[in-house]
């Protein structure tokens, strides 16, 4: 049971963090917020839920990978407390993440195409998203075929 309730909290941060990086997170903003506060004050933690996502936007503006996992670890652990303070509220979380699972964002995609022509190549292909600050140096080895003077 432990296990499943840990998967299940870490759904619900996922989808959660998920969402605030979203235009979607102004309709669902109020139902997590109740869920989470679970009878407590609602407005403290849709005060922290607000509080996370402006964090969340300036890491993802500055590519801070590390600080939206760690945002997303803070509420994966705020879940698995609730859920474990009352096992009951599990049923309403799946409840919850079923019916946000058509608002979360798509997955991270990229489409990349590569083309190498005109005759024999004797250098790095790199195929990926993005490069910065890379250096060849060829070292003036032979290269088989070359003839000298050309490229």
């Amino acid at each position: 049971m432990e296990a499943e309730l840990t998967a299940l909290a870490a759904s619900g941060a996922t989808t959660f963090v998920g969402l605030m990086a979203t235009e979607a997170w102004t309709q669902v903003r109020g139902r997590v917020a109740r869920f989470l506060a679970r009878g407590e004050d609602t407005e403290a933690v849709d005060a922290e839920l607000e509080e996370s996502r402006a964090e969340l936007t300036a890491a993802r503006a500055d590519s801070d990978e590390e600080t939206a996992a760690d945002i997303e670890a803070e509420w994966r652990a705020r879940l698995r407390r609730a859920l474990r303070a009352n096992p009951e509220a599990a049923e309403q979380l799946r409840g919850l993440l079923e019916e946000l699972a058509p608002l979360q964002p798509a997955g991270h995609t990229v489409s990349v195409t590569n083309t190498i022509s005109g005759g024999t190549q004797h250098g790095p292909v790199l195929q990926g998203e993005k490069f910065s600050n890379l250096t060849f140096n060829s070292g003036g080895a032979d290269v088989p075929g070359r003839r000298p003077g050309t490229a």
